[in-house]
């Protein structure tokens, strides 16, 4: 007989049994190709804008385009991230990397946070010292960036279970704002000659790419700080846990989600009978997948009494 190896292989130690969760540490289904196409749309019209802001001494148009680097980023860090989360468990990352894609869209937030303050500073300086700016340039330039930011939500839209692609239309979504607010400025300007108007617009859209912006942070954020998930009512859990039969108690309960959409939970459960245990935890996993969507459970029994011992620390 040979003998077994004594160190085990990374594969077998994150290998999902019978019975255990069916959960995949990243979501198959998103595609690098709907932010492949939204990247190139977008540094593609940047390019072009830049250049026609310089033709036409638009500030506005050069901002915007700007602005649609950051989308560039944005959909550049997005795309990275997807293709990070793809990436199996490892010996180092035994949860393998779906956090990559909640981490890319919290820096997504905050570049777009500097983006906004960016544009409420230039906003407020223009409202003294207006450019001189060829309305007629800057409407048709703005109203083919208004084309190309709406292709680019529509390929967007289409991965809507992504925390990290909606961080990313967030971007786009606000460039889209921006497109309207450089259309309806170049066609006051080429109409009435009044500068202010351009901004005018760039403080309101400001204001509502802040308010996405702040949502997306705060998904994010919550995510990273393995919060328990939005859909989860943590007391109602431990509420439910209790009522399951042969269950005394439960204490040092945890849920979060290990990648996004997919929650975890692992905790203690105090039973009278240690026989009892393979009976009450088919009942506890049958319970928690029914009614609050957990299917990667962890549990450790302990019969009644054993965690009021004496213990040397805490």
């Amino acid at each position: 007989m040979s003998a077994k190896s004594t160190t085990p292989s990374s594969t077998h130690l994150h290998a999902h049994l019978d019975g255990d969760a069916k959960h995949a540490h990243y979501v198959e289904r998103r595609s690098q190709k709907v932010l492949g196409w939204a990247l190139l749309l977008t540094l593609g019209f940047a390019v072009v804008e830049v250049a026609a802001g310089f033709l036409s001494n638009s500030l506005a148009l050069i901002s915007d385009a700007g602005h649609m680097v950051t989308d560039a980023a944005a959909l550049g860090l997005a795309l990275l991230a997807q293709l990070i989360a793809k990436r199996p468990p490892s010996a180092r990352h035994s949860f393998g990397f779906g956090r990559a894609e909640a981490l890319a869209a919290f820096v997504n937030g905050m570049a777009m946070l500097a983006v906004v303050a960016w544009i409420v500073v230039e906003a407020v300086q223009r409202f003294s010292h207006p450019p001189t700016v060829q309305g007629g340039t800057v409407f048709v330039v703005a109203a083919i960036g208004l084309a190309i930011n709406v292709a680019v939500a529509w390929v967007l839209s289409h991965d809507k279970d992504s925390m990290n692609t909606r961080a990313a239309l967030v971007h786009v979504m606000g460039d889209l704002l921006g497109s309207v607010a450089a259309l309806l400025a170049g066609g006051v300007i080429y109409m009435t000659g009044w500068m202010q108007i351009d901004p005018l617009l760039s403080l309101f859209v400001s204001l509502l790419i802040l308010k996405s912006t702040v949502g997306v942070l705060r998904e994010s954020y919550h995510f990273l700080m393995e919060g328990v998930p939005q859909q989860i009512d943590y007391l109602q859990v431990g509420a439910d846990l209790e009522q399951v039969a042969g269950v005394l108690s439960v204490h040092d309960l945890h849920v979060w989600d290990m990648s996004p959409g997919q929650p975890a939970l692992i905790g203690h459960i105090e039973i009278a009978e240690l026989q009892q245990w393979p009976q009450v935890l088919a009942a506890v996993k049958a319970m928690l997948l029914a009614h609050h969507g957990i299917d990667h459970v962890t549990l450790q029994a302990e019969v009644a009494g054993m965690q009021h011992r004496p213990h040397a620390h805490h």
